[in-house]
């Protein structure tokens, strides 16, 4: 009898009509704009000794996208030997410059710069990165570090001894060559590269070799090989909660506006909690995107006897055409220097720096595997409808256009 009047006592609870899984991702807090432009990495592939010492990862500036077709290789899949048409995008990656070396030890809070080194002689470029005006400034970085590579450079060779002596982590300091994308910016772009591969001696020899030369990207990675892409994205302003979280338009009726959250939350606990879908910031974030497969990396449009290279033809489409489409790449120009071609699309804007990673681990699973070989890559025009491949199949089928003559 007790629980009975228990029962008829209890006051019915307040519900939800039907249960759903909440709007938006909590675990990429705090959406807001990111405090760099340049992808960073903030963790590096395990180091494996028994290698020779090599790069973890590169910079370019994406270009734009384009679309090849290619025979699958999976045997056992219905798509086996059978053409695909999948997107690609294009980033730009001229050499890197090597200009210094750091070296790193453990501690129980993490690891600890112990100790850099800079090259001799650093280019404008580079230096220009050091400055907020380089117009008004008086230009004077690195004047008297270079001095220390006077007479013997005992101070410099005691500097690189030290790191082989005490450090765990080795990594080289490079820069773009931004001169050689026509993108606008004359600041190169600085980032530490870890070194894996080898001993600690090895990693700072290799490194040491490396100062003022170039680095190609075919150096770092190959074909067929899985990356990851660390960018900042798109930024599309303040926006409201409807696009930034994905959340329910509220039904047309409603006072007051319709792009909304209803309820931000309940009288107690009484604020809102960071969990509730609130407008903002969308866009311009740091993202890491994993497991970008490699489908090509191309020379650049000259080779080193001034010749033009046809970085576009494959074994079954023999047409000479460079990757650039007619009329460039829309808001970007012609890409001129080596490129890497990704399958898929990436985080970013065209013109943007764009950092790629070897990836943490190595990745095994089928499509990680397996070896892509090009058939056709599309090099029509990005600004419209296009039909031609090249300027000359253009001319060909529309005869000598007004345009032409003047």
């Amino acid at each position: 009898p007790t629980s009975s009047v228990f029962s008829s006592l209890r006051v019915a609870m307040s519900h939800r009509k039907f249960e759903a899984p909440r709007h938006g991702s909590l675990g990429f807090l705090p959406r807001k704009r990111a405090a760099r432009q340049r992808g960073k990495i903030k963790s590096f592939p395990k180091d494996d000794a028994s290698k020779k010492p090599h790069l973890t990862a590169f910079m370019g500036y994406k270009a734009g996208m384009t679309h090849i077709i290619r025979n699958v290789d999976k045997p056992g899949s219905k798509l086996h030997k059978k053409e695909v048409v999948e997107a690609t995008t294009i980033v730009e990656t001229p050499p890197l410059v090597v200009v210094g070396v750091v070296g790193y030890i453990e501690t129980p809070r993490g690891l600890r710069a112990l100790s850099t080194v800079w090259a001799q002689n650093l280019s404008e470029e580079c230096r220009r990165r050091f400055y907020k005006n380089w117009y008004k400034s008086k230009k004077k970085a690195f004047t008297k570090y270079a001095k220390k590579y006077d007479g013997d450079g005992k101070e410099i060779e005691s500097e690189l001894q030290r790191i082989k002596k005490h450090c765990t982590v080795v990594r080289v300091i490079a820069h773009t060559q931004i001169r050689k994308v026509k993108i606008g910016s004359k600041k190169a772009h600085i980032a530490e590269i870890q070194v894996n591969g080898g001993s600690v001696a090895d990693k700072v020899d290799f490194a040491h070799k490396l100062f003022e030369k170039q680095v190609d990207v075919k150096s770092v990675f190959d074909e067929s090989e899985m990356v990851d892409v660390i960018a900042v994205t798109k930024g599309k302003g303040f926006e409201g909660v409807v696009t930034r979280w994905g959340v329910s338009r509220l039904p047309r009726k409603t006072h007051r506006g319709l792009r909304k959250v209803a309820c931000v939350g309940a009288w107690h606990p009484a604020r809102i909690q960071f969990s509730v879908a609130r407008a903002g910031q969308n866009g311009y974030h740091h993202r890491t995107e994993a497991n970008k497969k490699i489908y090509k990396i191309g020379s650049g449009v000259r080779g080193e006897d001034g010749k033009a290279v046809y970085n576009a033809m494959t074994e079954f489409d023999v047409t000479e055409k460079s990757i650039n489409p007619l009329g460039g790449f829309p808001q970007y120009g012609e890409v001129n220097e080596d490129f890497v071609m990704l399958k898929g699309c990436i985080p970013g804007i065209r013109k943007r720096v764009i950092t790629l990673r070897k990836t943490l681990h190595e990745r095994t699973f089928r499509n990680a595997v397996e070896k892509i070989t090009l058939k056709f890559i599309d090099t029509s025009s990005k600004y419209g409808h296009g039909r031609f491949q090249t300027k000359d199949e253009k001319t060909r089928y529309m005869g000598v256009l007004k345009a032409d003559n003047e």
